[in-house]
């Protein structure tokens, strides 16, 4: 894949989007390596776009089960190829997950039956009511020591940390759509602290991103 960073566009499936997460895998990698439990387990991914990420996770955690999952059940196929082309036995079919109705989470297990639950680079693209959704199914599929990681560029109490995080939210912020733009560590905590869930740890990842995890308070 090129390094030569494509133009803007959030789709899933588009050459921007494997760019990205093709620069930010092995990071996000090594946290998953020192926060997803040890034995046995549910991991869950919402919305997880193209599969690139969840397909490059699994294979280096053999003694969990990973779901993959999204509200647009037209990636899903895209999920599956890479699935079967990388042989990875680990990855369970998609499901549909829509944040904003809760009728769909049912679709992703039992309530409790997940050690951990991760999301990838959404909230830049995605208005930040939800988070409430997002917070309110994490609540709903964690066991009591689930964790939730969200990763992504985000402002801190209100400022950006970088001038490239200014300069990539006022990119976003210019073409138009209401809801793109980076959201605020802090709405994210108030969403959490609405349905038993608390900020745990913020990680400083490359590329002035965060990982933020989540936890039953």
């Amino acid at each position: 894949m090129s390094n030569d960073k494509p133009p803007l566009d959030p789709h899933p499936l588009s050459e921007y989007v494997a760019w990205a997460g093709h620069r930010n895998r092995d990071p996000i990698l090594e946290v998953l390596k020192k926060k997803l439990p040890r034995d046995t387990g549910q991991v869950l991914e919402m919305a997880s776009g193209s599969g690139m990420h969840i397909n490059f996770f699994a294979p280096h955690f053999d003694h969990l089960n990973f779901l993959p999952s999204d509200k647009d059940i037209n990636v899903f196929g895209n999920i599956k190829k890479l699935t079967s082309n990388l042989d990875n036995s680990n990855i369970s079919d998609p499901v549909q997950l829509d944040l904003t109705d809760s009728n769909s989470w049912s679709n992703a297990g039992l309530p409790g039956s997940f050690s951990a639950i991760f999301c990838i680079n959404i909230f830049q693209v995605a208005p930040l009511s939800i988070a409430d959704g997002m917070m309110e199914c994490a609540e709903h599929l964690l066991g009591d020591n689930g964790i939730l990681l969200i990763y992504g560029p985000f402002q801190v109490d209100g400022q950006f940390s970088t001038e490239s995080n200014q300069e990539f939210h006022n990119t976003l912020s210019s073409a138009g759509v209401s809801e793109w733009g980076l959201k605020d560590v802090a709405d994210l905590q108030a969403s959490a602290a609405k349905h038993g869930l608390e900020l745990k740890e913020q990680i400083n990842m490359p590329a002035n991103n965060f990982t933020l995890i989540f936890g039953k308070a």
